[in-house]
């Protein structure tokens, strides 16, 4: 049975209109600036919300570092002995400056695996005057020994812990690396995330085979990454209540009107933005806007207008059209 969404939007006369809630709160546009190098700085954020985006989703605060100043550790020396404040309290300033001159909303971001404490923080972001909270469960299991079955559960604890502590909306940003992703959105669904955020990109090492090293590999994401974002994001429209945001593969105005017409309630950014600019964001809510009057479209009637029917088996939506397309390369390539 499909049910609600908690980023539906009600129909109105085809204009491009593009205010629209996502976790409950109102935006006023789709396009989301997500944790990145352009919310380190209250200026460049200010620019963003100039350039049009709905909201913005600050720069993560990573478990380790909270632990480390939790510790007393000496690679976390308290404010008073380092010429920086620590990095929980100084991203709490920006947070508070951040809340108090912009008028989107401010999202604030935790990125951690393991259980403990340091999900708490979540709280002093709400009282810093966060919108929401997105959780950014960054998990490669490095015990060989952890089941799929104890990661799974690890990201529910982690939503609890911090829906424990806070009023405002949680996300859960999460990677596509599980058995079976669907049934792992329903029970974030279940257990009270308010939005799925797809996908989370994992740091990809290279090989340099003349140095023979591992090279680092933190590019910037590509337009083909947007594939697989929007295949599950068509598959869970209207399947869960969660809000579901777009976040892989959105290089210009086009990947934000696909991930829109796959389900997306709302359509997140950072490598567009880094590569072009904060102001480039008009460029692509401007793209979004021009489409919906050529198309005679509001907001409402093109979200999800691509997504799988609610009637459809996904399995079998997807299986069909998996044979479909081998039968087109058949025909076209003489398979």
């Amino acid at each position: 049975m499909p049910v609600e969404q908690a980023g539906a939007q009600v129909d109105t006369p085809a204009g491009g209109e593009l205010a629209t809630e996502y976790m409950g709160l109102r935006l006023p546009s789709p396009l989301v600036a997500s944790a990145g190098p352009l919310s380190q700085s209250l200026d460049s954020m200010k620019e963003l919300e100039e350039s049009g985006v709905g909201a913005i989703v600050m720069f993560s605060l990573f478990e380790e570092q909270v632990r480390r100043e939790e510790a007393g550790s000496p690679e976390a020396p308290p404010a008073s002995q380092s010429d920086e404040p620590a990095a929980t309290d100084a991203y709490l300033r920006l947070l508070e400056a951040g809340a108090g001159e912009l008028s989107v909303p401010l999202i604030a971001s935790l990125n951690g695996f393991r259980g403990g404490e340091w999900t708490a923080t979540a709280r002093r972001m709400q009282d810093a005057g966060a919108s929401a909270i997105e959780v950014n469960i960054y998990a490669v299991p490095g015990d060989l020994s952890m089941s799929g079955a104890e990661v799974e559960d690890r990201h529910l604890e982690i939503l609890q812990s911090v829906k424990d502590v806070v009023s405002v909306p949680v996300a859960v940003k999460l990677s596509p690396y599980f058995s079976s992703l669907g049934q792992m959105a329903l029970r974030l669904d279940e257990a009270g995330a308010d939005a799925l955020v797809l996908f989370n990109r994992f740091l990809q090492p290279d090989i340099d085979i003349r140095r023979k090293e591992v090279v680092a590999g933190a590019g910037l994401s590509g337009q083909d990454e947007g594939l697989l974002s929007r295949t599950w994001l068509a598959a869970l429209h209207g399947k869960v209540r969660a809000s579901l945001a777009a976040a892989s593969g959105v290089a210009g105005p086009d990947d934000v009107v696909k991930a829109l017409l796959a389900g997306a309630d709302v359509v997140m950014t950072t490598s567009a933005l880094v590569r072009h600019g904060a102001s480039y964001a008009g460029e692509l809510v401007n793209g979004l806007r021009h489409y919906l009057i050529r198309n005679q479209l509001t907001l409402g009637r093109l979200r999800g207008m691509l997504a799988v029917p609610a009637d459809t088996r996904v399995d079998e939506y997807e299986r069909s059209g998996y044979l479909a397309v081998l039968e087109q390369a058949r025909r076209r390539h003489g398979l």
